[in-house]
């Protein structure tokens, strides 16, 4: 007897994506997997991941919904299942806006999608995951869930609940599986991964994570992702600063550097701390990239405090920068005691200003590294060109190092990936760069 055929589609994070894998693993048995990509194969069930973040976030994951519904209404599906951050955010109006969908599900718990699945939930397989990236060279690693922050836009901590964060031994048992099918590199996330462990050991744990981690044989890099600058523990920088596994790159959203912003957000830092603190980083780990994220157009942000935030990146340079226009959320703070008194025009033209800026600084940090060498990892092969990074790199948010296979590698481009090199740059955009073969490592 033939089992039932299951595909997954996944929106929004990279968190989403390990919760997609995690629910795989339990169900893998009973199920025949159909690729996220392959829309032509009728699925007895479709099962949708969604995001409820932001506006766009949501309209995604609503107009996702609607096409699984047309692909039910053709025959195409059996059943449609919707869980994640837009079913949790929405769960009492969804159920009567979309009554072709056959369950819904909140964010929080993946039991019970399993249980509605037909299968049994296995407690044997929790640190257990079905990679869904044929690129195995890396995988995120979700070492919490939830937030106990409470940022003015943020409707994150109202979608996911508390912060809970995973016990270390889970973590290292599960970066062990990953490790055993090939993956080198861990990238680190949570809603914020600083706070790690405050909840199950009374401190911030983070570096003690990272020291047993990096003890795992097989994973040679671990990258760090989403760090809030209120509170940040040092020992993170001094594990960055003296092993060599973990890399020189941090991922810190500071959102903004005007005093009068950052209170409307509810940052619990002001100007004068990310300045110290992006100071201390560069003190402390030479050589680290950051990358950050910036909010413009949020309440309290006049003409004044634009410049102000301009004039901190020209000052700060960071290598790696992302900015949105700011976007009032129902059931946030900022939503119920904010006005939104910036004109959608002016948060456009300031969103364009903010990135011309950095895109000359991302060229001038690029351009730098020509002549240097670096060690990369091979993530894939294209038309004979592998796509590799460097520790300065993160995986799907940052550019890449195109480097020409040769035969002189002494392996097939196929079995370069998941494997270390060494490359000199020799070419460089505001994006990405350009490798020449120097030698494996």
């Amino acid at each position: 007897m033939s089992r039932p055929s299951l595909q997954i589609v996944t929106l929004g994070c990279s968190k989403n994506k390990v919760d997609t894998e995690h629910l795989l693993s339990q169900v893998q048995d009973d199920y025949t997997v159909i690729p996220e990509g392959d829309a032509s194969t009728p699925v007895d069930v479709l099962l949708l991941n969604t995001c409820g973040f932001i506006g766009d976030a949501k309209e995604e994951s609503v107009q996702a919904v609607f096409e699984a519904v047309g692909r039910k209404n053709r025959g195409e599906v059996g059943r449609i299942l919707v869980f994640g951050c837009l079913s949790q955010r929405y769960m009492d109006q969804l159920p009567e806006l979309i009554p072709e969908v056959d369950g819904w599900f909140g964010a929080r718990d993946l039991d019970p999608v399993v249980e509605a699945l037909g299968c049994r939930v296995r407690p044997e397989r929790r640190n257990r995951r079905l990679l869904t990236e044929k690129r195995r060279s890396y995988a995120f690693l979700k070492i919490s869930e939830g937030c106990d922050r409470r940022c003015s836009y943020c409707a994150i901590p109202y979608i996911r609940g508390a912060h809970r964060s995973v016990p270390m031994e889970d973590l290292v048992d599960e970066a062990r599986s990953l490790a055993a099918e090939g993956v080198r590199e861990l990238v680190l996330i949570a809603q914020d991964t600083t706070y790690y462990g405050l909840d199950l050991y009374g401190r911030r744990a983070l570096a003690e994570l990272l020291q047993k981690l990096s003890a795992i044989d097989g994973i040679e890099w671990i990258r760090i992702h989403y760090s809030y600058p209120a509170g940040f523990p040092e020992d993170v920088l001094d594990q960055m600063a003296s092993n060599p596994k973990v890399c020189r790159y941090m991922d810190i959203p500071l959102q903004h550097v005007s005093d009068i912003v950052l209170d409307n957000m509810h940052r619990h830092v002001d100007g004068a701390w990310t300045r110290e603190l992006i100071r201390r980083m560069r003190e402390k780990v030479p050589g680290i990239v950051l990358r950050t994220t910036m909010i413009v157009g949020h309440p309290g942000e006049g003409r004044k405090e634009f410049s102000e935030l301009l004039d901190f990146i020209r000052e700060a340079k960071f290598e790696r920068l992302g900015a949105f226009t700011y976007s009032e959320e129902e059931g946030t703070w900022g939503a119920q005691n904010l006005r939104d008194s910036v004109t959608k025009k002016t948060k456009q033209s300031r969103l364009s200003r903010l990135m011309e800026l950095q895109r000359g600084i991302s060229f001038a940090y690029n351009q730098s590294r020509i002549g240097s060498e670096v060690r990369v990892l091979v993530d894939d092969v294209s038309d004979g060109i592998l796509v590799c990074r460097s520790e300065f790199e993160s995986p799907e948010v940052d550019g890449e190092i195109l480097t020409a296979y040769t035969e002189a590698m002494g392996r097939s481009p196929e079995e370069m990936i998941g494997r270390f090199m060494t490359v000199r740059i020799v070419r460089a955009d505001e994006y990405d760069l350009v490798g020449e073969y120097v030698g494996e490592t």
